[in-house]
């Protein structure tokens, strides 16, 4: 078939390639690898926020059949690298947080392992230690710059001067809560040390979002040569950014394996040493300002955010990011502040930055609309920006006002009594709510992809990760509009360090990323072997630069409508109705695209109703630290969930047209929930979980 007579692929409706495999159980993952003969390992984790490990009695652990080797501070290897405290694994006795790895056992069974994990006696000399975090502590601090490389303070006009001279002013505090990522798959891997192999070869399956990032990692952190580590992972149980970087486990399943040479060793964490290892997104405080004219435009915006950090390592979550660019104002300011604190280490969570950052924002934008007598969603087309406002930019697209309204009208916004506290229905209180939402466009610098031909077939390869966002199917659709082929003639291999090096699956990217990687392959290999090619012809190319990402500011965006019921009585809150209409760039694939979009607004709905990872700052740690106390919301906790999209054509973003989809979904989703609370009750919740305490209207 000629490229020219081959149907589009991208756009259309096709089912999950790996969906079959994963119904049939045929899929494997990372603790359940084709390996043979393997042995188990099992953590010894702190019980102290803040000390040192100075005695590790290992005698009755060593002493059960079937254990093989107890890891301790002074058995463990010695790394190449602990410049990463967090991967500094075993490398002396220090304790930097509660549930830190201070020992492991590997043994013939899990079961062995357990006990023996069990059996290993540390006495500790206690520290004094600080887990509170409060906007009022006297040694906060300014990192240098916040994640990724944003910078940590800016400033435009005179904020001062704003609120100063406005007649309609607004300051606010809001807060939102430690959340902790609880992907169905916990973090897991199997590792194999082979030392005949050459100079040594170390294979690892890792429940990861970047296989090609684990190698280099783990190979700079062991001294080994980037040739010597493969790393494989084909399938994914959920990640949401808490799997987009290596953490302590998979350097530990990495020593372990080196422990015992030529046995395969699977390290899964517990989902209660997931709170402590796997990373989570850190609490904020955002003072937030407004000062605006009576019509509603904004005079300024800002936001100054106090989150914390581990004392062993930092990550400063870009809370503030989102208020440089989202409205229109000539006077802004946005900061960042740190508290370090002795608790594990903070990661990327499902939109890192604007998923907490545009709560305190957008709630404080429904306050303001209350206070003008305004309708929410015309304030925040009021203040629609011409350009963008921290760059001065034109944007490649921006179609929040098509979302907004779009949204409004199939949400039956127009007509909505604004105020507060007057619909009762059955014993429920009623309301609705709206928010915006908004996520930047990544395009990863590296990427690159093998497109042959073989066996009659179009084969790409590309060291990819499909979390469960569909990468298995929609890179197929790429490549082939690509080659102008049948989509049926396409397979493309990932999840493994054997193909070419891939991104991590972060930050909405991927398949903005591999697919551009794809495109330009796919354009070559037609440029060199035509319509009609050989077996084995082949050809590899990379992401190419893309010089539009200088001249235009690149975002997606969305609106939120959600409606709330709370019951008079009881204060339960539900959310029977959550609707999301989104502009996310051309949609590759809409069955992919709104599951992924869902899942988000699932998601922040946990972080609107329930989700809190409560620490005790006596002791360190998370008390609810597993399933049955950390809640998280499901399909059934909305009887009417909703996405859908505005068509955008974005010829500046990459080849395909499209945006990230995977993170935008969760970002307006909680204060759109408590939004409509306050409408409901008139309370206005500003600390997230809207738990029924904070709703009850007051007595």
């Amino acid at each position: 078939m000629t490229p020219a007579l081959a149907p589009h692929a991208i756009g259309r409706d096709l089912a999950r390639r790996d969906g079959a495999a994963k119904v049939r159980g045929t899929a494997f993952y990372a603790d359940e690898s084709p390996v043979e003969n393997p042995v188990y390992c099992r953590i010894v984790a702190s019980t102290i926020a803040r000390g040192r490990a100075v005695s590790v009695d290992t005698g009755e652990a060593e002493g059960l059949d079937g254990v093989l080797a107890v890891l301790t501070p002074a058995t463990a290897e010695r790394l190449a690298s602990t410049s990463d405290a967090e991967l500094a694994v075993l490398q002396d006795d220090r304790v930097g947080f509660r549930g830190q790895i201070v020992g492991a056992v590997v043994a013939e069974s899990f079961e062995v392992a357990r006990d023996a994990a069990a059996r290993v006696r540390v006495e500790y000399e206690v520290a004094a230690h600080d887990a509170a975090l409060s906007a009022d502590r006297d040694d906060l601090y300014t990192p240098d710059q916040v994640n990724p490389t944003y910078e940590t303070d800016t400033a435009q006009g005179d904020m001062a001067a704003a609120m100063a001279s406005a007649p309609v002013t607004l300051e606010r505090t809001y807060t939102t809560p430690m959340l902790h990522n609880n992907p169905m798959e916990p973090h897991a891997t199997t590792a194999l040390w082979e030392p005949d192999r050459g100079a040594g070869a170390l294979t690892l399956y890792d429940s990861t979002q970047g296989v090609h990032p684990v190698r280099s990692t783990v190979a700079a952190v062991l001294g080994l040569d980037e040739d010597q580590v493969r790393v494989v992972c084909p399938y994914v149980g959920g990640g949401f950014g808490s799997k987009g970087m290596p953490h302590a486990n998979t350097v530990l399943a990495a020593m372990a394996a080196r422990a015992v040479p030529g046995r395969p060793v699977r390290v899964a964490l517990t989902r209660q040493q997931m709170f402590s290892l796997a990373g989570y997104r850190t609490p904020t405080i955002q003072q937030v300002q407004l000062a605006a004219q009576r019509d509603g435009a904004l005079d300024g915006i800002a936001i100054d955010v106090v989150e914390q950090t581990s004392r062993i390592k930092e990550f400063a979550e870009q809370t503030g990011v989102p208020t440089r660019n989202m409205y229109a104002a000539p006077n802004r300011r946005t900061t960042h502040r740190l508290a370090a604190l002795d608790v594990p280490v903070p990661s990327w969570m499902r939109a890192p930055g604007e998923c907490p950052g545009m709560f305190g924002p957008e709630v404080a934008l429904d306050e303001l609309a209350a206070e003008l007598g305004m309708d929410p969603v015309e304030l925040r087309i009021r203040n629609e920006p011409d350009v963008d406002p921290e760059t001065g930019k034109p944007f490649s697209t921006r179609n929040l006002v098509a979302c907004l309204r779009r949204g409004a009208e199939q949400f039956g916004w127009p007509g909505r009594d604004p105020r507060p506290g007057v619909r009762l229905e059955g014993g429920w209180w009623i309301g609705t709510g709206v928010a915006s939402a908004t996520y930047p466009v990544y395009r990863m610098p590296v990427s690159t992809a093998v497109i042959g031909y073989s066996g009659g077939r179009y084969v790409a390869r590309i060291g990819a990760a499909d979390i469960g966002t569909g990468a298995w199917t929609v890179l197929p659709q790429i490549a082939a509009d690509a080659l102008g082929v049948p989509v049926q003639e396409v397979e493309v291999l990932i999840g493994d360090t054997e193909y070419p090096p891939a991104s991590v699956a972060g930050g909405s990217s991927g398949t903005t990323t591999w697919g551009s990687a794809l495109v330009a392959a796919a354009e070559q290999f037609r440029g060199k072997f035509g319509a009609d090619p050989h077996e084995g012809d082949e050809i590899e190319a990379s992401v190419p630069e893309n010089a539009a990402s200088e001249r235009f500011a690149m975002h997606a965006y969305g609106a939120h409508f959600a409606e709330v019921a709370v019951h008079a009585d009881t204060g339960e809150v539900r959310v029977p109705r959550l609707h999301g209409t989104f502009a996310a760039g051309r949609i590759v694939n809409p069955r992919l695209a709104r599951s992924q979009l869902l899942g988000g607004m699932t998601m922040g709905l946990g972080m609107a109703l329930m989700e809190d990872s409560v620490l005790d700052p006596r002791t360190g740690h998370v008390v609810n630290h597993d399933l049955a106390e950390y809640h998280v919301a499901t399909n059934a906790d909305v009887a009417d969930l909703r996405a859908d999209w505005v068509h955008e054509d974005d010829p500046h973003v990459n080849p395909m047209g499209s945006k990230g989809i995977g993170e935008i979904g969760i970002v307006g989703t909680a204060a759109a929930v408590a939004n409509a609370a306050w409408h409901a009750t008139g309370v206005r919740v500003r600390d997230l979980p809207l738990t029924l305490d904070k709703v009850l209207p007051p007595a």
